[in-house]
């Protein structure tokens, strides 16, 4: 029988992780701009290189949008843009996204680890739950952007995985790769973790967050936590 897991004093209190779905456990950029360029194209406009795109796939209709079109919410022609994207995205959603290598294993270490995970994030639920589902990624809840009368960076969505997980928010851990994930985690009272891997918003910085820890790669999560 292996060694019991001893989870490392500073996190010894923590019960469960929750994590951002897309730039921090699943790499979904390359679908969200092909959505979006193919609307350019049938626009008489030419695609965008990928690398346009992806520092905002974190941002999903809106973060697109605003590459493809120059438009954000509020401006006119942008909800009927916003609609047209949705409905490409959601026919070519599981074409190129997969878990960013070593997400699995980070996920299996937290498991072995007996911490419960969950995923919170902005992506609505007619994409996240068959998004997650198809993607074998087995968490024991799923928060999406319309779960709650609210999205991040407001902390509802949050506090809402907490309830499901019948736990107190300040015995979970918070993983985004934006600055609207740190604030959320830090509004909701839970400790909080940048995922510098991911997409990391418009700005690309996070030494600025204050989340409580700054992790380059999945797996050092599990070093963190001393499970490793």
């Amino acid at each position: 029988m292996p060694p019991p897991v001893v989870i490392a004093s500073r996190w010894c209190h923590l019960q469960a992780v929750l994590f951002d779905l897309d730039g921090t456990l699943v790499d979904s950029a390359e679908d969200l701009a092909r959505a979006a360029n193919a609307m350019r194209v049938d626009r008489g406009l030419a695609p965008l290189p990928l690398a346009q795109y992806r520092p905002h796939g974190g941002s999903g209709a809106r973060g697109m949008l605003a590459q493809a079109f120059d438009v954000g919410p509020g401006q006119a022609g942008y909800d009927e843009l916003k609609r047209d994207f949705l409905d490409r995205y959601e026919g070519l959603m599981f074409d190129s996204t997969q878990p960013f290598a070593g997400v699995m294993e980070e996920l299996q270490g937290l498991n072995t680890a007996g911490l419960a995970w969950g995923i919170v994030t902005n992506k609505a639920e007619r994409f996240a739950l068959p998004l997650v589902a198809a993607l074998g990624l087995r968490a024991a809840v799923v928060v999406g952007g319309d779960t709650t009368a609210h999205t991040k960076p407001h902390p509802a969505p949050l506090l809402e995985a907490a309830r499901r997980l019948s736990l107190p928010p300040e015995v979970c851990l918070y993983v985004g790769d934006d600055e609207r994930d740190i604030l959320a985690g830090r509004a909701a009272g839970m400790a909080t973790a940048a995922a510098a891997w991911g997409y990391l918003g418009a700005r690309g910085e996070f030494a600025h967050w204050e989340a409580d820890l700054a992790l380059h790669a999945p797996g050092d999560l599990l070093k963190a936590l001393g499970v490793a």
